[in-house]
């Protein structure tokens, strides 16, 4: 009998961690499997993690180094369940949120992506959280983490991870593709994995190299034209701001440090809403 969750953790060289996101994940679990793809790892300890989890039962699977969009892509192809959970091989995951996952989607069978909150840890503590859907936020920017549950179907119709989005940014350009494709993504208000922050980790890399930035703007631009473009953003915030300047700059110190006052103003209808 297949198993309902295929959990697919990408590895290269973070075998310093598996001991932490395989800590709670049993291999012979009837409910879910453990996919770990090994993407060409070189360093030797993670090498010997490997053999260690392999001996253990854990399935692994190594390819030649491809980048983490094609070691996705990989799990995903080898997966024998209907749900997809994606988790980084730095981060660990909650067995109470699989199950919510789970049940969400039996609940409704046009959901494709269910996803939640997170807990920071590592150089950084605090609760991180995500809010409901909306597409305008997701085509501003990403704000959903790779640790989301996909059904599996939904991933056969739309395709697998991109891999021309190398450097970064990966999930964002799935979660694009899955809600331009008009499918339903479901948010459970609750922690469902711990975020490890450190540094040297991808999303800071991706932050502060503006030629990366830049190369996937572009890409992402290019492909969905009529959806993408930033550049609509900056021109309209320069037309409300250009004819008060400093009535914008005093609304905006509102929206973020005088929250409070700026609402109650919005309630008596004595501002506009929004900048």
């Amino acid at each position: 009998m297949s198993p309902k969750v295929s959990i697919i953790i990408p590895c290269y060289n973070h075998g310093h961690y598996l001991p932490e996101v395989l800590s709670n994940l049993d291999p012979l679990s009837p409910d879910y499997e453990v996919i770990i793809v090994n993407d060409g790892s070189t360093h030797h300890e993670t090498l010997e993690a490997l053999e260690i989890y392999r001996a253990k039962k854990y399935r692994i699977i190594d390819q030649a180094n491809q980048g983490l969009s094609a070691a996705r892509n990989t799990g995903i192809l080898n997966a024998g369940g209907s749900l997809i959970l994606m988790l980084d091989a730095d981060n660990t995951i909650e067995k109470s949120y699989i199950e919510q996952a789970v049940k969400s989607f039996e609940a409704d069978q046009e959901i494709a992506v269910v996803y939640s909150d997170a807990e920071y840890f590592g150089n950084k503590s605090g609760r991180w959280d995500v809010g409901p859907f909306n597409l305008q936020r997701l085509l501003i920017a990403n704000y959903i983490d790779a640790c989301a549950m996909i059904r599996k179907s939904v991933l056969d119709e739309v395709g697998g991870y991109d891999t021309e989005m190398k450097g970064g940014w990966e999930d964002w350009e799935m979660w694009l593709r899955i809600a331009i494709a008009g499918k339903k993504f479901h948010y459970i208000p609750e922690i469902g994995f711990k975020y490890r922050v450190y540094p040297n980790q991808m999303s800071g890399i991706i932050r502060n190299n503006y030629e990366n930035r830049n190369r996937l703007t572009a890409y992402l631009h290019k492909k969905y034209p009529a959806y993408l473009g930033h550049q609509h953003i900056t021109e309209f915030v320069l037309i409300r701001f250009k004819p008060h300047p400093i009535h914008f700059i005093i609304k905006l110190s509102m929206i973020a440090w005088f929250n409070k006052q700026y609402q109650k103003l919005l309630s008596k209808n004595k501002i506009i809403d929004g900048i």
